[in-house]
């Protein structure tokens, strides 16, 4: 094998595949990256047993081959190489040389052969959707994703199409995060849960562009496809929170209010909840909804703070505690000016939406308060 290539162009496709290298495995393979050439394109592919991704990209291919090179070293060298054409082949000695400028580096190399494939679906449902639009979905539910794994179907996103429509949604036990959107081609109602690990890879890759991406699903397995790249995971089992059956239907007490001054009281607001001597122990963010205006405190051995805003209010005055993380992350994900947020008692879940559209859906769980 022997190939010339621009620094710029493999470090992409290294960078599109390095997360589908395996960190902690009893098989030195997977820790690899498979080189392949065809005519005037190599693929590169790295497959953890739970994700794989290919990706093909041009390049002057002078002699045809495969091997596979740990992923790490090769990685690091190119990264660090200069900004110009580098030369990779295989010496009669099985090494991979690696040649840029006056550089010259010659890496252990394993036999392809030995390279596991990657599952072959057999796509049963599938969807079609511009890159931007799913980058931006998953942004904005991802961090509700759960990160306990005794309970691993809430590691994922479910990936639910009903009636045309996408629905993403993470959940944790805590909090939940609901992003929509319809879909311009007619299909089929299907769901399956993606790994949270598998969409921040498929989010990295993913262009900020109209270019199309397309989701297929098999009954345990997901392909997402796009450009010169393809991604391969397995779908979570199990049966995920039958969602709309939590999400509150009314309301008690209800306030529309600026995204960004809510926001950046509540930033304000988590300086003193976090600072805590205390580490482990989490302080609520209380918040008062009165006519007019909120509230929003926190007190704790280091101090306290207090910030009131006036705002639109409907209904019954409430006070109730949150995690003002949770509270930030959704409002982190917003885009709109103007936001409902809606109430129901002190311990009943809180709604944040969109005064103006349906697309999203955030719900928070109150922290009890303790009796002063």
């Amino acid at each position: 094998m022997k190939i010339v290539c621009y620094k710029d162009k493999i470090l992409k496709a290294i960078n599109s595949v390095v997360k589908g290298v395996a960190s902690k495995t009893t098989m030195p393979i997977l820790e690899g990256i498979l080189i392949q050439t065809n005519d005037n394109e190599i693929k590169l592919t790295t497959y953890d047993l739970e994700i794989g991704i290919e990706y093909i990209m041009d390049c002057d291919v002078k002699e045809q081959g495969s091997i596979v090179v740990n992923a790490i070293m090769f990685s690091e060298i190119i990264r660090k190489l200069p900004d110009t054409e580098i030369y990779i082949q295989l010496n009669d000695k099985n090494l991979l040389e690696i040649e840029c400028e006056g550089s010259l580096y010659k890496l252990a190399t394993m036999n392809p052969e030995e390279f596991p494939e990657l599952p072959k679906i057999e796509i049963e449902n599938s969807i079609e959707l511009e890159q931007n639009t799913l980058k931006n979905m998953i942004r904005k539910t991802i961090f509700a994703v759960s990160t306990e794994e005794n309970r691993p179907i809430f590691t994922g996103c479910l990936f639910e199409i009903q009636k045309n429509k996408l629905n993403i949604v993470a959940v944790d036990g805590f909090r939940l995060a609901l992003r929509s959107v319809f879909l311009n081609q007619k299909t089929n109602d299907f769901s399956a849960v993606i790994p949270g690990k598998t969409l921040n890879e498929v989010n990295k890759i993913l262009s900020d562009s109209f270019d199309f991406i397309k989701i297929g699903v098999s009954k345990n397995q997901a392909l997402f496809e796009m450009d010169n790249c393809k991604i391969v995971t397995r779908i979570l089992d199990g049966e995920f929170l039958n969602y709309k059956s939590v999400i509150p239907e009314n309301w008690e007490t209800r306030i529309k209010v600026n995204k960004n001054n809510l926001q950046n009281s509540f930033e304000r607001i988590s300086l003193i909840s976090s600072s805590s001597i205390e580490k482990e122990k989490k302080y609520p963010v209380k918040v008062n909804v009165d006519i007019g205006k909120i509230l929003i405190s926190c007190t704790n051995q280091t101090g306290d703070a207090k910030e009131e805003l006036f705002v639109s209010t409907e209904g019954k005055n409430l006070e109730a505690g949150f995690n003002p993380k949770y509270f930030l992350d959704s409002l982190k994900s917003i885009d709109d000016e103007e936001i409902y947020v809606e109430f129901g008692t002190s311990i009943s879940p809180c709604l944040i939406k969109s005064t103006e559209n349906i697309d999203y859906v955030y719900m928070i769980l109150p922290i009890r308060l303790k009796e002063d």
